[in-house]
């Protein structure tokens, strides 16, 4: 499959069962939903590894895209 599926508001986070907020692009391949709360307590992480975050979606987290990293808004 090429691309990505369009964000809605049926999508739930990948660790409960909030409402998705964040799309966090694998470097390998495949995505991560997940709601606000979770997007920021596992963005350590996710930086690195080099997940990208959805631009679409990165507004409302309080976190932004850098380059193909994921990290707080200063």
């Amino acid at each position: 499959m090429t691309g990505h599926l369009r964000h809605t508001r049926l999508d739930r986070c990948d660790r409960c069962a909030a409402a998705a907020q964040v799309r966090a692009l694998l470097p390998a391949g495949g995505e991560l939903l997940f709601c606000g709360h979770h997007a920021r307590a596992h963005a350590p992480r996710l930086r690195e590894i080099g997940a990208a975050l959805s631009p679409d979606l990165a507004h409302a987290t309080g976190l932004r895209e850098v380059g193909a990293t994921i990290a707080p808004r200063p």
